[in-house]
């Protein structure tokens, strides 16, 4: 698995924490690059696959296009991606007490871009491309940490991996665009669903510093 070789304490708390509509706004960026395409997204469902549209004709992008519209997007528009308000800040203060990991779902071409950005936005942490259910990266990632852990994601199926692959492992469920957190339940195998940072961090502090 792709961790880079990435040496953890164990003693000291870890806060794992997706990117995409965690740290970073994805929706707001992915719609200015389709409209750049002369495609856009509407959201009638939490899913991209089915709900990007051509401006011009109206009509359902298919689903291979829209697969190779998501390549392009991580590979020109990953530096372009505006920060979730209060991530930084929250980060750095959770910095104090817990090591921090970024672990994304993105082409790993990617990753060195996207490591880039966030330092670029206060955010600088170790960056663990993904591919597929987050679970087993976790459990390989925690091994022999004896300190408590959370893990934070926006997909409901990722929360779930995790909760099978490591238990023990706390899950908040965080939704950053409003329009999403609209269209998803709280994740069943998530502990809390938060999605402002502010109140986040609180939750995590409650986690990890008792």
């Amino acid at each position: 698995m792709v961790t880079h070789g990435l040496q953890l304490n164990p003693t000291v708390p870890l806060v794992i924490c997706d990117a995409d509509e965690v740290l970073v706004q994805f929706l707001v960026g992915l719609e200015r690059f389709l409209l750049r395409r002369n495609r856009k997204i509407v959201l009638k469902t939490f899913a991209i696959h089915g709900n990007v549209f051509d401006t011009v004709s109206g009509e359902t992008v298919t689903h291979d296009e829209v697969t190779q519209l998501l390549k392009d997007f991580f590979e020109h528009d990953t530096e372009r991606l505006d920060p979730v308000p209060g991530a930084a800040q929250a980060l750095g203060e959770l910095r104090k007490s817990a090591q921090i990991v970024i672990l994304t779902n993105l082409p790993e071409t990617s990753r060195d871009a996207r490591r880039a950005h966030l330092a670029s936005h206060g955010m600088d942490y170790p960056v663990i491309a993904g591919k597929g259910p987050k679970g087993p990266i976790v459990r390989e990632l925690i091994e022999g940490v004896s300190a408590p852990i959370v893990f934070i994601d926006d997909l409901p199926p990722h929360l779930t991996s995790v909760a099978e692959e490591a238990p023990r492992v706390h899950r908040l469920h965080f939704v950053a665009d409003r329009r999403l957190a609209r269209l998803l339940e709280p994740a069943r195998d998530a502990h809390r669903r938060i999605d402002d940072w502010p109140n986040a961090k609180i939750w995590i502090e409650s986690v990890i510093l008792r």
